[in-house]
């Protein structure tokens, strides 16, 4: 807004009557053809006051500067100062008044009061105050009724753009919607029936095949409860997608309860270990007092580092697990010595790979760290304590 509609803006009425104070001040110093009477000082002081003391109260004011103006008719030649004072009082009025009942009760007094001054004067004379109420009652009123409408039409525009904004956000709601909800149906249709197919074959051979070597009795049953655990994360997936609010405060859904978190990475050390990987694990126990969000990270991180280290270091490899909390700030590591003998059995809990940790990491404020370490690799970042200063949404 510039600083003509400033001016003019209902708030600043102060600044408006300081304004219209120092003209008038002017005006008795240097705009007269003579001295001003003590009368004149009184009266025009009078509305200074005034004006200064109910700028904020338009009716009050018009009363007020109305009834100096009548007295000033009566008593001096030179009433200029009560005249503008009621003038501009009429135009405040206008400008603020809820009613146009108001404006023109106000106006038609003001005329009346000014007209005082011609009764009695010849027809000519008094034409001529008729005509002089153009300027002292029209042009005020005129002119608030216009600042007033253009006031009134930017607050509608805005109103519209605010409808506007509401309604593309409400579009783009409804689109993510339909989108979560295509993926629910592809996730459950395809994804998630494949999946419990697989847990029943696996079901089925545990219970046929009853003379097996352990350890394939193992491997079955490992792959039973992967895939049993990749079903249950697949529907509750799928009800995130098709209800977000409706799961928002469950922790089981959306997030990880902190008390859970050292089992929930105690778990994911062991389903690594049972692959074939030594994984040495130095977890800070003030996890458990981390939010929920950056408690999920966490574990994800270490449940796709894992399986990395799985999948590339091979059997026999030594991993070291590192969780520890310095100043609210989670640190982070996952280290292999890429030793291992063959590709280890891929273990449960994977993400999309390094690609997927990244956008993990950088959406809660951290970098990640990935690099070859001597014959292994490290993984490794920092999770800054609080909401990051930025994100991605």
């Amino acid at each position: 807004m510039g600083w003509v509609g400033r001016l003019f803006d209902a708030r600043d009425s102060l600044v408006r009557m300081v304004l219209l104070i120092l003209s008038g001040l002017g005006y008795l110093f240097f705009g007269t053809m003579s001295t001003p009477t003590s009368v004149q000082w009184v009266l025009a002081v009078l509305a200074f006051a005034v004006g200064l003391s109910l700028h904020d109260r338009p009716p009050a004011n018009m009363l007020t500067q109305t009834a100096l103006l009548a007295v000033a008719i009566w008593l001096v030649d030179d009433f200029t100062i009560n005249q503008v004072g009621a003038s501009w009082a009429l135009l405040e009025l206008t400008m603020a008044a809820r009613r146009s009942r108001t404006i023109w009760l106000a106006a038609g007094l003001l005329a009346v009061v000014d007209l005082t001054d011609s009764i009695g004067d010849p027809l000519p004379r008094l034409l001529s105050g008729v005509f002089g109420l153009l300027p002292e009652v029209g042009v005020p009123v005129l002119l608030g009724l216009v600042i007033r409408t253009t006031r009134e039409l930017g607050q509608q525009s805005r109103r519209r753009a605010e409808e506007e904004q509401r309604r593309r956000e409400s579009e783009n709601r409804a689109a993510r919607a339909d989108e979560r909800g295509a993926i629910a149906r592809e996730l459950h249709d395809v994804v998630a029936h494949h999946v419990a197919s697989m847990v029943l074959r696996v079901g089925v051979a545990r219970h046929v095949l009853t003379d097996l070597d352990p350890r394939v009795g193992a491997v079955f049953d490992d792959v039973h409860g992967t895939g049993t655990a990749a079903l249950a994360d697949l529907r509750r997936l799928v009800a995130v997608l098709r209800d977000p609010d409706g799961v928002r405060g469950d922790a089981g859904l959306t997030a990880i309860e902190p008390s859970a978190l050292p089992a929930a990475l105690g778990a994911a050390v062991d389903r690594a270990r049972q692959a074939g990987v030594t994984v040495i694990a130095d977890i800070d126990p003030a996890v458990g007092t981390l939010d929920a969000v950056r408690g999920l990270a966490v574990l994800r991180l270490s449940q796709e580092a894992l399986t990395n280290v799985a999948k590339h270091a091979g059997t026999e490899a030594v991993a070291r697990l590192s969780v520890t909390v310095v100043g609210g700030a989670v640190h982070w590591e996952v280290v292999d010595d890429g030793r291992g003998r063959v590709p280890a059995p891929v273990p449960a809990g994977g993400g999309h790979g390094i690609t997927g940790m990244r956008e993990r990491v950088e959406v809660l404020g951290g970098e990640l760290t990935v690099g070859p370490t001597g014959p292994g690799w490290r993984v490794a970042t920092v999770l800054p304590a609080g909401p990051p200063a930025t994100g991605r949404t």
